[in-house]
């Protein structure tokens, strides 16, 4: 029987992952480390601890309490460690870079220094394609893992500073670690700030969707599952001490998410508004996830077009989850505006 701790599992992708897990691993135990702050909600997880409850945990703690990371490890004595805890909104680092910095860099520090001290753990560290900065929109270039780092806004370089702390940790005292660095990815219980749960909101609410002025921007979308998959195949598969890379290859702009949730929903076109971009605004990412493809055998699912319509239907079915986050999002797109205005 295999133990996991999941610092973060409260999350988007934390919380589906364990579900996953549990899913396909009903024997192993998982304990789900988590702050809850505005973003963690363990409404998420109600039917894995009915489903599971002599194989799940919940524990409350801050990924920077050091001390309490300690004796959880000694306790538990884990296999793995899967970190997910981090500040994650673009937004919300333009406001508050501070709260990014100790969360991402400082927390991911006490996270490692913990396992260091007491049972060295394997340690699988979730970040994001953002750390390598941005493309250019006209281009058949795409992000390796040797390519460099090159973030561009608060929260995408607290990431890589928490990326280079692992490495770290790894070649100066052995450590077993592994990163991935993933796409967008979408699917149900998202924090309603991010865009396809946003635009579902605003539609059913019968507001308009703020999309920036730059919405020929492009990102690359992948299915949380799908991620949750990529991450088993490194814990059991992987190399230690590597990195992956886990993309889709599939890149859409905003407008075509935002014409996908108009179509799925059918709303009136005109529902569409254009706000200031927010500073830092990436023009692409791409991903080369020819490692992990080629190594440990992962694809990604190939209808990415059916998934999107279901994680649409899901929040437009699940009105009882989202409805109560609402008033914890606090961030207004057409800030950067007035905060342009206010600066002359």
């Amino acid at each position: 029987m295999t133990t996991l701790i999941v610092t973060g599992g409260a999350g988007f992708i934390g919380s589906n992952f364990i579900r996953y897990w549990l899913s396909n691993h009903p024997n192993d135990t998982v304990v789900n480390y988590d702050l809850l702050t505005y973003a963690g909600n363990l409404e998420s997880l109600r039917d894995v601890e009915k489903a599971h409850s002599a194989s799940y945990r919940f524990v409350l703690g801050d990924i920077g309490n050091e001390q309490l990371l300690r004796h959880l490890f000694e306790e538990l004595n884990p296999d793995y460690i899967v970190n997910f805890a981090a500040e994650s909104h673009n937004s919300r680092a333009v406001v508050d870079p501070e709260l990014f910095l100790r969360t991402n860099v400082l927390g991911t520090q006490a996270l490692l220094q913990a396992a260091k001290e007491t049972t060295r753990p394997r340690v699988h560290h979730v970040s994001t394609c953002e750390v390598y900065g941005d493309l250019p929109l006209e281009s058949d270039e795409s992000f390796s893992e040797s390519s460099p780092y090159l973030p561009r806004t608060p929260y995408n370089a607290s990431k890589a500073c928490a990326d280079l702390v692992v490495r770290a940790y790894a070649d100066t005292f052995g450590l077993p670690v592994t990163i991935s660095n993933c796409s967008n990815n979408f699917g149900p219980y998202q924090f309603p700030e991010k865009v396809i749960p946003h635009f579902v909101i605003k539609g059913l609410s019968g507001q308009k969707m703020p999309l920036f002025k730059s919405s020929n921007h492009k990102r690359e979308w992948l299915h949380v599952t799908d991620h949750c998959r990529a991450i088993e195949l490194i814990l059991t598969k992987g190399e230690v001490g590597k990195t992956y890379n886990v993309g889709s290859g599939v890149e859409l702009d905003i407008e075509a998410i935002a014409d996908k949730v108009i179509s799925v929903l059918k709303l009136d076109p005109s529902c569409k508004e254009y706000v200031p971009d927010r500073p830092g605004h990436d023009r692409r990412y791409l991903l080369d996830s020819t490692r992990i493809k080629t190594e440990l055998g992962w694809q990604p699912s190939e209808n990415i077009d059916a998934q999107l319509e279901e994680t649409i239907l899901w929040y437009r079915d699940n009105q009882s989850w989202w409805r109560p986050l609402i008033e914890k999002m606090k961030i207004d797109e057409s800030q950067w505006a007035n905060a342009k205005t206010a600066s002359r």
